[in-house]
């Protein structure tokens, strides 16, 4: 989720209207030809991913987990000046100090959200087991890897019944994991509310002090 994530914000800073909820939507959806490409391909998104593969490749992460795009958004109108500032007066000391902030604040942010997500599993694993038995788990770990979800989904990547996964998103919705998004009785897409909650941008889920 982290990688859909900075997908998305990326986009977002070549001037897309892209979000997450789309991006899942496609991937639940494939088919779905009315969408269009919401994420089409540029130099800048392409070289905001090789500075992470980069810092991999170099030793200074284990993961490529150190994505960038929600600072350089924050800071959009800085980050054009500091490259331009490169290209016509070479001032890359000034690019390192604004690049080294923007690590030092999302490696913070970093770290805040995956601990939040790791209390938040704990907390539903234990839910999920008491209320709805070993299926209950599988499929809470499945809402980690695809937080968008429809009973189809659920049937194929479980190997149950297509009732069985009926009840077992039905059950996790009453325990308030899965939110109900189209208000229609067929065809109907359950999203992993809490869990996206965490990954919006901290602005958005209300933090205080998460990139000071």
């Amino acid at each position: 989720m982290y990688v859909r994530r900075e997908a998305v914000l990326s986009s977002q800073i070549e001037g897309t209207q892209s979000t997450l909820e789309d991006l899942l939507e496609v991937e639940l959806q494939p088919d779905a030809k009315d969408r269009g490409d919401p994420f089409l391909d540029g130099n800048g998104r392409v070289g905001r991913l090789l500075i992470t593969f980069l810092l991999v490749h170099g030793g200074a992460l284990r993961a490529p987990l150190l994505y960038l795009s929600y600072y350089l958004k924050l800071h959009r109108a800085e980050y054009y000046d500091r490259l331009m500032a490169i290209r016509t007066n070479g001032d890359w000391e000034g690019w390192l100090r604004f690049f080294l902030r923007g690590v030092r604040e999302t490696a913070r942010e970093a770290a805040d959200t995956a601990e939040r997500i790791f209390e938040l599993r704990e907390r539903h694993r234990i839910l999920a087991l008491a209320e709805a038995g070993a299926n209950g788990l599988k499929l809470l770990s499945l809402l980690f890897q695809r937080p968008l979800i429809n009973v189809n989904l659920v049937t194929h990547e479980l190997g149950v019944t297509f009732p069985t996964a009926n009840r077992l998103v039905a059950r996790l919705q009453e325990l308030g994991f899965l939110t109900e998004t189209t208000g229609q009785r067929r065809a109907r897409v359950f999203r992993y509310e809490p869990y996206l909650r965490l990954l919006d941008e901290p602005s958005d889920r209300g933090d205080q002090g998460a990139t000071n």
